[in-house]
């Protein structure tokens, strides 16, 4: 039913725009609190809310955006942008189709991994035995000297801080004209904190001039890892493991060397990282 009010605008009442945009009453009184959508007109006399047929296509934008995870404040900066909307959403989607992609490779590796678990509880292994094929070598890591950036960095913004980083210490040394080696990352954290984690993303190179630093890994326990970061936190286990066996026990911050570049490659089984875990021998308690 169309109302016809005065100024003789069509209207609809928020129970029929409700039902036209599958959206509940209690979402649009929630929209309109937080200025996402707000009612054309509200009835000074007894507060009912009316929304033109005009809004009905940008009631029906927010439920598209929202399918595709965008939160309700990146929607309303979206539809409160200053610059041309379909410019906007150009860019914005872009973004999300990456974020979902990248969520989708994730789900993909997860699912593989499931396949995995159940193919070996089948075959009467444990759902860890995975663990027996990650290789664990002893090997002296020589000094090399670091460009680096400190910080502390949250966990949901590493990639970022990553690209970040990174291209800032390329950006110095290709000005500087040096020696580049792997890209590599320090964990300095002695535990796990989701406020953010002491990293540094640091860059060897063969010239030693201002701004770098020495580092002496020393003896270290090393493991290739052919595949997605996922597999990190077993290597670890699996290192930390050999380092109690063999009576060995950290001595420094472990630290990845990425020989693959993440964003130059189609597939994560395509990554190569190096995982390096400083150890000396263990002192013997009398």
């Amino acid at each position: 039913m169309i109302l016809i009010l005065e100024g003789g605008l069509g209207m609809l009442t928020i129970g029929e725009f409700s039902n036209i945009c599958k959206v509940s009453t209690k979402t649009l009184r929630y929209y309109a609190e937080i200025g996402l959508i707000l009612p054309n007109e509200i009835n000074p006399k007894n507060g009912y809310r009316y929304y033109s047929i005009d809004q009905l296509e940008k009631m029906l934008l927010i439920n598209r955006l929202k399918a595709y995870h965008f939160s309700l404040e990146e929607i309303k900066t979206i539809l409160e942008s200053e610059e041309l909307l379909d410019e906007t959403l150009f860019t914005a989607l872009n973004k999300k189709k990456k974020e979902i992609t990248m969520q989708v490779e994730k789900f993909e590796n997860t699912l593989e991994q499931i396949k995995s678990d159940i193919l070996n509880l089948s075959q009467g292994k444990s759902i860890m035995s995975y663990l027996e094929h990650i290789d664990v070598q002893l090997v002296e890591v020589p000094q090399m000297y670091l460009l680096s950036i400190r910080k502390n960095v949250l966990e949901c913004e590493f990639a970022e801080e990553y690209r970040i980083c990174f291209g800032s210490l390329f950006q110095k040394i290709e000005e500087r004209k040096l020696t580049a080696d792997f890209p590599m990352v320090l964990f300095h954290s002695d535990e796990y904190s989701p406020f953010g984690l002491d990293t540094e993303f640091a860059i060897p190179i063969k010239e030693y001039v201002t701004g770098t630093r020495d580092f002496c890994p020393g003896l270290c326990l090393k493991t290739v890892v052919h595949g997605s970061y996922s597999q990190l936190s077993a290597v670890y286990t699996k290192q930390i493991e050999w380092a109690k066996k063999e009576g060995y026990e950290n001595r420094d911050a472990l630290y990845e060397v990425y020989i693959t570049n993440p964003a130059e490659v189609s597939q994560e089984n395509e990554l190569i990282t190096e995982v390096y875990f400083p150890v000396k021998k263990r002192s013997l308690k009398g």
